[in-house]
């Protein structure tokens, strides 16, 4: 785990960022002492959240093909 100053941190944002989503922490030490750490926040999006696409078919058709699997 990295551990920056107040002041690197504020130059190397970027490089602070990256190291961060990197090894999931970094510390941020202030000249108090005092320390700060800086987590990535986790992905919110839902398994079930998948792009849509162009299918040429009814909705007729789609429960025609649901009630046919129901009967096997």
């Amino acid at each position: 785990m990295q551990v920056y100053t107040y002041s690197e941190a504020r130059q190397k944002l970027a490089l602070v960022l990256k190291n961060a989503e990197d090894t999931g922490k970094v510390l941020i030490r202030r000249k108090d002492g005092k320390c700060f750490a800086l987590v990535p926040e986790k992905n919110m999006s839902s398994p079930l959240d998948v792009p849509s696409i162009n299918a040429k078919i009814t909705t007729q058709e789609i429960v025609d093909f649901v009630r046919q699997g129901r009967e096997r």
